[in-house]
């Protein structure tokens, strides 16, 4: 063996260990009463849902971070430690950068800061400047290509993914980062989990779908500025009904104006459809979804 290697290995050795054991070599650990503070006790709620809540926090040096709750593993903190490892490897300009991690009677992920809040906010507070139509295309497309990376690309492939409004988040220039994601879906799976979502890329399976639906459900509402957690059925309905293409002009939000290309529109509501009549098992897959998307 090499004396230099040999020299070294009792370190690395211990390295880790200390690594698998649960340690984080490369993500910040945060105060827990820092972000209990920087988040006004938990009080500045963006959105909350089955998984856990996520905050908005203002540090004392004034920066400001997207923080989630994880809840699904809350009582297994090495778990979480894997989990948060894990999620500090993604790298995609659609996905919310991990800043860090906070453990005491939560389990918190801190995300970097996201200047615009959600999308759901620019969709329903009338307070808020219209999304144009072009960030409006950006955003489907840029949701698309996050899945095509987390469902294809990431390794291991994600387990836990979640497409809504309220958990897409948009930066300073408007750029939609995914912000619902995870690689262990239950604490009971932690050995042998089952995947939510891991595909090919001729992926067909029914975790697909679900997501495939899910996209759909977000396109119809960047095209009429309706919320999917209020009215989701009311879309569905109207665009897998009989009068979709005789009613199209009159779902457009009415925020665009006449400011939006007609063909751009119809492509996208054809994929919004075809995404949403896909079925448990789709015909076709987020990969597919994504190319389609950049050519509209």
């Amino acid at each position: 063996m090499d004396p230099l290697i040999r020299k070294i290995r009792p370190h690395l050795l211990a390295w880790l260990r200390r690594s698998r054991s649960g340690q984080i070599s490369f993500i910040r650990r945060f105060s827990y009463q820092d972000v209990r503070k920087a988040t006004d006790g938990f009080r500045r709620i963006l959105y909350s849902d089955s998984d856990g809540t996520a905050f908005k926090a203002k540090f004392q040096d004034g920066a400001i971070a997207f923080v989630k709750e994880i809840k699904h593993i809350s009582q297994h903190k090495h778990i979480f430690y894997r989990e948060a490892q894990l999620l500090g490897r993604l790298n995609h300009r659609h996905l919310l950068a991990l800043k860090g991690f906070s453990v005491g009677r939560k389990r918190l992920l801190i995300f970097d800061n996201i200047e615009n809040g959600s999308l759901k906010e620019h969709l329903n507070d009338p307070l808020k400047t219209p999304l144009n139509w072009k960030t409006r295309l950006r955003i489907a497309t840029g949701v698309a290509a996050a899945l095509e990376y987390l469902l294809i690309f990431s390794n291991p492939p994600m387990y836990h993914v979640s497409i809504s409004s309220s958990n897409i988040m948009l930066d300073e220039n408007f750029t939609a980062k995914l912000s619902n994601i995870g690689f262990v879906s239950s604490v009971e799976n932690v050995t042998t989990p089952t995947p939510h979502a891991s595909c090919t890329t001729d992926c067909m399976a029914q975790s697909c779908g679900k997501l495939i639906y899910e996209l759909g459900v977000l396109i119809l509402e960047l095209v009429t500025g309706q919320s999917s957690e209020k009215g989701s059925a009311d879309l569905v309905q109207w665009v897998r009904g009989s009068c979709f293409r005789s009613s199209m002009l009159r779902m457009i939000d009415p925020d665009l104006g006449n400011s939006y290309d007609s063909r751009e529109l119809q492509k996208l509501l054809a994929v919004a459809r075809l995404c949403i009549n896909s079925g448990n098992y789709p015909k076709f897959s987020i990969l597919q979804v994504f190319r389609y998307l950049q050519k509209s």
